[in-house]
């Protein structure tokens, strides 16, 4: 493998570097080091919030070095109180145990666990479902002062509101599955986002006075829009990595509906295009905001590395249907079948024979874009109804058998974009 590159150097201009603890780019230079970072399944899925330490992750790979993706089989069993308000509900080993498989299986996606940095995957729970409370306290509790504890951000911060003993408790399992890596894997370094600086820089200690080995920190910025409101969040809600809850045609649209303004912070921290053609595409994107091919960039790349190249190309092909006037009978059998879960879908038979064909009167109340037949008769008769990308009137509005679209699809627009779609059965 070649020389490794300066990682604090690459995060930094990527706008990924917040804190980082003395020595750490000495540590970084000196050669090859292992590195990990956690996440705790208290959900089934990671979000678009979590792709920043998830990239930490792959950019420390691809900086010579091996990355450690922890998934908190264990502290899930707890949660993590930094960044929240108040406690958190606690889930049951049946639930984290699942919720922690679909995690790794997320995470297993970005890094590659070939060859002499291939990466590691650890789950926690390893190791702490099987700790003893009397040695957890003699072993870990007593290198730490209250006062140490009280001092941290994500207990200070709780302090009015009140945290249990649990939660409080939290930053010591953490610190302690620092040290299990060190001992495990040789981790010596630990990234995450810049509200874990408190748990990070009691695992570095704890690592020092358990094994009298330096350890180091990196933290990244949480990431917010330039419109003030909370990246990763939509009116539909959170913005998940998993295709059953946040369909891959949703995902790409979320990174193509990126503000011009956040554009090219974007690019930098969920991609890995180079320098330059971050910056190009920013001078595009200044010069010729309309077209919006930094968004288009950044929605292919993003969702290619999460959902595939073909899911990937099926989105885009989507998205060119819905709102670039894309042509539906070049559409693939793998678009109309990622299209019904986007737009009203229904099935119908095929048409009769001695019949002109389908009548797409019947097949707008069938999707629902219409409550009744009047209703879509008086939108055909306003040249609101087009069949197949083609407006059609009440003397050419039929659809045969040979008029089917690939799979046998017909295509429904209402106005200029309601869009519906059917799949006729075979005879």
């Amino acid at each position: 493998m070649s020389k490794p590159m300066n990682l604090l150097d690459e995060l930094a201009w990527r706008g990924m570097l917040y804190q980082h603890t003395e020595g750490a780019a000495e540590a970084l230079a000196a050669g090859t080091l292992s590195g990990y970072c956690g996440f705790d399944p208290t959900a089934d899925s990671l979000h678009v919030g979590n792709l920043v330490p998830v990239m930490g992750l792959v950019h420390l790979q691809r900086a010579g070095h091996r990355p450690v993706a922890l998934v908190g089989g264990g502290t899930g069993m707890i949660g993590d109180p930094s960044g929240k308000a108040s406690e958190r509900q606690l889930n049951t080993r049946d639930v984290v145990e699942a919720n922690a498989r679909r995690i790794g299986g997320q995470l297993e996606r970005f890094l590659d666990f070939t060859g002499p940095q291939g990466a590691v995957m650890r789950d926690n729970a390893e190791w702490l479902l099987s700790l003893r409370a009397v040695d957890f306290m003699r072993d870990v509790g007593k290198h730490f002062t209250v006062n140490f504890m009280l001092a941290k951000e994500s207990v200070r911060s709780r302090m009015e509101t009140g945290i249990s003993y649990t939660e409080f408790s939290y930053m010591l399992l953490q610190a302690y599955d620092f040290v299990e890596l060190a001992r495990r894997d040789g981790v010596t370094l630990q990234i995450g986002g810049s509200d874990q600086w408190g748990n990070i820089t009691a695992g570095t200690e704890l690592v020092h006075r358990t094994l009298g080995r330096q350890a180091h920190g990196i933290t990244m910025p949480l990431v917010t829009t330039a419109a003030g409101t909370k990246f990763g969040k939509t009116e539909a809600g959170a913005v998940w990595l998993d295709p059953e809850k946040t369909t891959p045609y949703q995902f790409y649209q979320f990174w193509i509906n990126a503000d011009d303004r956040d554009v090219g912070r974007y690019l930098r921290l969920f991609t890995l295009f180079g320098k330059d053609d971050v910056e190009g595409l920013e001078r595009v994107a200044a010069e010729h905001p309309e077209r919006r091919e930094a968004q288009q960039a950044l929605a292919v790349e993003v969702t290619g590395r999460v959902h595939g190249e073909e899911a990937a190309r099926v989105s885009r092909e989507i998205s060119s249907l819905l709102f670039g006037g894309g042509e539906p009978s070049e559409l693939r059998a793998a678009t109309f079948d990622a299209l019904r879960r986007e737009v009203p879908f229904a099935e119908s038979d095929a048409p009769r024979d001695g019949t002109p064909g389908l009548d797409p009167l019947d097949l707008l109340v069938a999707t629902g874009l219409v409550t009744s037949r009047g209703a879509a008769k008086r939108l055909l008769e306003q040249g609101g109804v087009y069949v197949n990308g083609r407006r059609v009137s009440a003397g050419d509005r039929f659809v045969s058998d040979g008029g089917l679209l690939t799979g046998r699809h017909v295509l429904l627009r209402k106005g200029a974009r309601d869009y519906g779609l059917v799949k006729v059965r075979e005879r």
